[in-house]
């Protein structure tokens, strides 16, 4: 006999109630599996994912206000005055016999002068870089950008910078507003990197002979070196047109403050050996090598030449290669910096481009150069950068607005060899180096690009070869 209908019923739906509560109990664990799978994959992905580079902050600056820029200089030179074109083909005066071809055009087109003696105090005690350029401990921190190999902290970043000068309306804006005041809006760009180079294109000294049948003469007071030894600058070249504008009393006097301040010199020296001998840095575990040489001689009498004092020459370029091929031997990186060009041409010219490219051959791992006083192209030639002119950094205040256009160069480099390159648009004002923001930056890398064939300068300035 079956069991009554109301018994039935009341077992299926006991049956269907343990039915459902399992059918709960397997959906719930479903659902916590799939979260803890969910939760997992999201933990495990975040602990594989590389840490990411914390990047750069750039601290924006006013740029100074038009009266501190449009600081009019009397000796600057007029707007209608052409440039000389031939400046640096010229060869000294002396020695047109020798190359009737050439033409020499002595000093007549450079940017304002004005000889200020120096008003600093007696010759001041060391400072605190060290005087010896090898010396491994630069105090220098280490800098972690973005480099050509896979660990960045192994890598050197160098700044570099153009033509330097403290003269004349220059000198009367620093001795009012200080002496640091050049490098106010560098922030601690060139403390924190490995090395700093520019191109020191006065005598440091309180006395001297201003220099015969020159139409700029500049003097510095020593007090520029102490400022520069503290805004970070570890070397400086010295084979220019200026060097010797107070004669050999006013270079022995400048190489003496720039042993003083812990500034290493190329480029210029009490003999011929002195001047083309290389400055060497210990960076990182390697060894740097840095070599100048100029193609802007005013006279004869400054070439170094066995015992006479005087600058590093490369219209005959045999020397300098050779003292590149030796460097190469001992270094693991060759700067070479030179003077050449013609002035505010921005297109480098045939002879430029012809040094640079044997100076690469002998062994330079980066040319970089200064003379034009306004901005030149990059070149990457066989593996290697070439920037042909860095242009005015701290100087007299042309009416040519191209010379108020400048950049920090920024090289970073393996232990092979490898380097990038970035451009840091700057604008040169009188005396001073101010950032360049916004539209101004962005056309003067637009400019730098239309500049380089063959290299392409990305929106932050990074440049990379086509």
């Amino acid at each position: 006999m079956y069991p009554p209908r109301s018994q039935r019923s009341s077992v299926k739906k006991k049956v269907r109630r343990t039915r459902n509560i399992k059918i709960r109990i397997i959906n719930v664990i479903l659902i916590a599996s799939i979260g803890l799978i969910g939760v997992f994959y999201m933990l495990n992905t975040r602990v594989q994912q590389p840490e990411q580079p914390a990047s750069q902050e750039v601290v924006q600056q006013e740029p100074p206000s038009k009266i501190d820029n449009q600081g009019g200089d009397a000796l600057t030179m007029p707007e209608d005055e052409p440039a000389d074109k031939s400046d640096e083909n010229s060869v000294p005066a002396d020695e047109k016999t020798d190359a009737a071809s050439d033409n020499n055009t002595g000093d007549r087109t450079e940017e304002g002068a004005g000889e200020t003696p120096g008003t600093g105090a007696e010759k001041p005690a060391a400072g605190t870089k060290p005087a010896n350029s090898e010396q491994g401990n630069s105090g220098k921190a280490d800098h972690k950008g973005t480099t050509p190999t896979s660990d960045p902290s192994k890598n050197v970043t160098i700044h570099f910078v153009g033509d330097i000068q403290f003269s004349g309306k220059v000198a009367e804006l620093l001795e009012k507003n200080g002496y640091n005041y050049p490098f106010a809006k560098l922030g601690s760009m060139f403390q924190d990197d490995d090395l700093t180079i520019g191109n020191l294109e006065t005598p440091v000294t309180h006395g001297g002979t201003s220099a015969a049948d020159k139409t700029y003469v500049y003097k510095s007071s020593p007090k520029a070196l102490q400022a520069m030894a503290a805004a970070g600058f570890d070397a400086v070249n010295l084979a220019n047109n200026h060097i010797l504008d107070q004669g050999v009393e006013g270079l022995v006097d400048t190489l003496s403050y720039l042993k003083d301040y812990g500034i290493a010199h190329t480029g210029a020296g009490m003999n011929a050996e002195e001047a083309y001998e290389p400055a060497y840095f210990e960076r990182k575990g390697m060894k740097i090598a840095l070599l100048g040489f100029s193609r802007v001689v005013p006279v004869a009498s400054w070439k170094a030449d066995g015992n006479r004092a005087g600058v590093a020459e490369a219209y005959d370029p045999t020397r300098a290669a050779a003292a590149i091929q030796e460097a190469k031997k001992k270094a693991d990186l060759v700067i070479v910096a030179v003077h050449w060009g013609v002035e505010r041409v921005s297109t480098p010219n045939a002879d430029q481009t012809r040094l640079a490219h044997a100076f690469v051959d002998a062994g330079a791992d980066l040319v970089i150069g200064g003379h034009p006083h306004v901005l030149q192209g990059l070149e990457y030639y066989k593996g290697k950068w070439i920037a042909y002119s860095t242009g005015n950094f701290i100087f007299t205040r042309s009416t040519n607005e191209e010379t108020w256009k400048t950049a920090v160069f920024q090289a970073s480099c393996s232990r092979d060899a490898a380097c990038s390159m970035k451009v840091i648009p700057y604008e040169a004002a009188l005396g001073q180096a101010v950032p360049m923001l916004d539209d101004a930056n962005r056309l003067l890398l637009e400019q730098m690009a239309k500049l380089s064939p063959g290299v392409r300068v990305n929106a932050d300035g990074t440049a990379v070869p086509n």
